[in-house]
């Protein structure tokens, strides 16, 4: 779905007037900001009620652009850049004289990307400048995919939604440290391990924390309103009747392989076996099941290659321990 340029630009001017933009792209829907504006910077963690030593996504219009935020930018990095961008890929490198400390948590280096949405890729070239986003959300909840997720969440606190379709990934991007020698995961995204080790030529490193502050790191992240519990495939059902039992309104994410079996628990999602189709639908579920008033959610993870990486990883994330709402 694309959106009307008369939409396009008027996102454009709300950000050059220091408002707030929902901005689609392929990943999840970003809450953005004109990057070089502190001001503007600041109102995004307020909205999110984001702890404001958590970095931002920088987004830019194309690779050709990385020189004007970032600064030594390694070989590796240029190469990830020129085969995954744009895309649901993000480098952290060090930060650039343009990027402000606001957007960065106070840090000397920057998570910079090119989205892969050909309504963002035009707003930011009617912009003329890089929007700082992260997902237009309440901070550690389930990210938005739809526009009508960001008006839901967050209302008349963002100033204009620019309406892009449903969100092709559905899981956020892939962040790459690219500042020591060698470069390493750090949150698994819509860019699998396997095409950046393609690409690389050598084993890639996953690290669930790092000195690097990045986004989604977090111990808990992707939340819903109701608990989510993770238990092995053969488990599911054993567990949802026990927890029935308990009282909970239980809903569960069913793997393909405890299809079969038949379920009493008050909602139940089939989820697909293909793991693309998967990770676009999973934030959706989790809305879905909270929607119909479940109180647990009970999930398994999928094997860990490919996109099932980062499904897990934000299934984890989801599962972790609970903040104060």
């Amino acid at each position: 779905m694309s959106a009307p340029t008369t939409d396009i630009e008027k996102a454009a001017g709300v950000l050059r007037d220091g408002g707030l933009v929902a901005v689609p792209t392929e990943t999840v829907y970003g809450l953005g900001a004109n990057a070089e504006d502190p001001t503007a910077v600041k109102r995004v963690f307020q909205v999110k009620g984001r702890p404001p030593s958590h970095p931002l996504i920088v987004h830019i219009g194309g690779a050709e652009h990385l020189d004007d935020w970032v600064q030594d930018v390694p070989p590796a990095a240029r190469l990830i850049a020129e085969r995954f961008w744009p895309g649901p890929l993000t480098l952290v490198l060090r930060r650039g004289r343009r990027v402000p400390l606001e957007a960065t948590g106070g840090l000397d280096t920057v998570a910079v990307r090119v989205p892969d949405h050909p309504v963002a890729l035009a707003l930011l070239t009617i912009f003329g400048g890089a929007v700082a986003a992260p997902s237009a959300n309440r901070f550690g909840s389930v990210s938005p995919t739809t526009a009508d997720h960001v008006r839901a969440e967050l209302g008349d606190a963002v100033d204009f939604v620019l309406d892009g379709g449903p969100c092709q990934v559905g899981l956020e991007s892939t962040i790459v440290d690219a500042t020591g020698d060698v470069p390493a995961i750090l949150r698994p995204g819509g860019v699998t391990r396997e095409d950046l080790e393609t690409v690389l030529g050598h084993p890639l490193p996953v690290h669930s924390a790092s000195q690097v502050r990045v986004p989604g790191q977090h111990p808990s992240h992707y939340a819903p309103q109701a608990r989510v519990v993770l238990v092995e495939p053969e488990h599911v059902h054993a567990e949802g009747e026990r927890a029935r039992a308990r009282g909970h309104r239980v809903g569960i994410l069913l793997p393909p392989s405890a299809a079969d079996a038949p379920v009493t628990t008050h909602a139940v999602i089939a989820v697909p076996a293909s793991m693309p189709a998967y990770a676009r639908g999973l934030y959706g579920y989790l809305r879905e099941l909270d929607q119909q008033g479940c109180d647990l959610i009970i999930a398994c993870l999928p094997a860990e290659d490919g996109l099932g990486l980062a499904i897990a990883n934000r299934l984890r994330r989801a599962a972790g321990p609970r903040p104060s709402r």
